[in-house]
């Protein structure tokens, strides 16, 4: 006769996370595994649409750094579960609090010990790969520009701002759990999406200056001809600033930072020297095309209704016992009806982003595929705005500079990537209108 508690919640959840991980795993090295034959396959040869602009060995060159990362991608994935399994399942994270709340007793102290030794061994155990990549892999490549010192050095800025900024806002989280009654995370989602917004503003000013060096474009002709397109695209900023990203990576970009009156904008040092003027001003004018189209609103929006979810579902797990046994883990429980029971709240919000993810990584293809249809509007656009040539210039140089493949695998670009291929991109440009100057 089968036990009552054969399917008890806990071994419920138990299952269903042993089973998620296990497919999840599956569909992803499945996934990398139709990459890396995919662009094996067409290495040969450049695609007959590229082949008068793009050379044969910059397109051997992507499709080896492809095939690369993707080989090491399966690595950190299978290192990835392993580790996911050791925390929960395998009783690693109980493991850890329980030798914390022997050393500490229950408290809000005992609590941040626990979020910054986790965060400590995980970032340890993810060390080696991190390095690999950067001073092998991306070496290999002639993409690293980073030294020792200066990995060094930012590991301690990192880590220095890491715990001066994630300190307290994760004690004022856990103060506000066990003090606001059961509406906690209302009252924790409203402090979280303000500092969010907070962020925004500071980052620009405060954050990124101490990790690179933002100087003002001082290019006369293109600082007017940037100006004018901002001003006909009815866009202001800040100021234009050029980042030094030369002294870690060879690889380029153009982006918006800030928020409200704190907008910059800021060209990589390197896509300045790659990209000619009218080039420069097509890839600004696809930021600015996301702009236009409120993708950043859009994004804000989706991240406030998706945390406020998020951290309503964590309310109401974070008083299931079956929650914390489910993914091996002991909560803490009184058996002395006079003694206060250690706070789980630490405990609770270490689950919930070990597990959320597990689950929600089957429902990335709809992101993506929203990314995608974003990055279409904003070339639009941009070929609208400025040169439709240009744009379709500056994307090529970038793809052959940054080593992309021309040929990824439609399956793995369906589920994962946030820009379409090139091979679409240019496609679409062909048949958009012509350029409204």
């Amino acid at each position: 006769m089968p036990n009552t508690n054969d399917f008890s919640p806990s071994m419920l959840l138990t299952l269903a996370f042993a089973a998620a991980l296990v497919i999840g795993l599956a569909l992803k090295f499945w996934l990398a595994s139709r990459q890396i034959r995919h662009v094996a396959r067409h290495r040969a040869s450049v695609p007959p649409a590229f082949a008068e602009r793009i050379p044969l060995a910059a397109h051997q060159k992507a499709a080896d750094y492809t095939i690369t990362k993707a080989r090491l991608g399966m690595l950190g994935m299978a290192l990835g579960a392993a580790v996911l399994m050791g925390w929960t399942l395998l009783g690693g994270l109980d493991a850890l609090n329980q030798a914390l709340l022997s050393l500490l007793g229950g408290g809000m102290w005992q609590q941040l010990a626990l979020l910054a030794a986790f965060a400590a061994i995980s970032g340890l155990i993810d060390l080696p790969l991190s390095l690999y990549q950067t001073f092998v892999v991306e070496e290999r490549f002639g993409f690293n520009k980073m030294t020792w010192r200066l990995w060094l050095a930012d590991a301690l800025k990192g880590l220095l701002v890491g715990a001066a900024i994630g300190l307290p806002i994760v004690a004022l989280i856990l103060w506000i759990m066990g003090a606001t009654g059961p509406l906690w995370w209302l009252w924790a989602w409203c402090f979280w999406m303000g500092f969010n917004l907070l962020l925004m503003v500071i980052y620009p000013t405060f954050i990124a200056p101490l990790f690179n060096k933002f100087q003002p474009l001082e290019d006369e002709s293109l600082k007017e001809r940037v100006t004018a397109l901002m001003q006909r695209c009815g866009f202001s900023a800040k100021g234009l600033f050029v980042m030094d990203g030369s002294r870690r990576s060879a690889h380029a970009n153009a982006y918006f930072t800030g928020f409200g009156a704190a907008k910059r904008v800021v060209f990589f040092d390197t896509l300045l020297r790659q990209l000619a003027p009218g080039e420069v001003e097509a890839v600004l004018a696809h930021e600015l095309g996301h702009f236009k189209h409120r993708h950043i609103v859009q994004r804000i929006v989706a991240m406030f209704a998706m945390s406020l979810v998020g951290f309503a579902l964590l309310g109401w797990l974070s008083n299931q016992v079956w929650f914390y046994t489910g993914l091996g883990v002991r909560p803490n429980i009184s058996l002395d009806p006079a003694t206060a029971a250690a706070p789980n709240d630490a405990l609770a919000l270490l689950l919930f982003m070990l597990a959320v993810p597990v689950f929600t990584f089957f429902i990335s293809p709809v992101f993506a595929r929203q990314s995608r249809r974003h990055e279409f509007q904003a070339d639009a656009y941009a070929v609208a705005q400025a040169s439709g040539a240009d744009l379709s210039s500056a994307l090529l140089k970038l793809y052959e500079d940054n080593a992309s493949t021309l040929t990824p695998d439609p399956v793995y670009v369906a589920f994962y990537y946030s820009h379409p291929p090139a091979t679409e991109r240019l496609a679409r440009m062909h048949t958009s209108p012509a350029p409204s100057l």
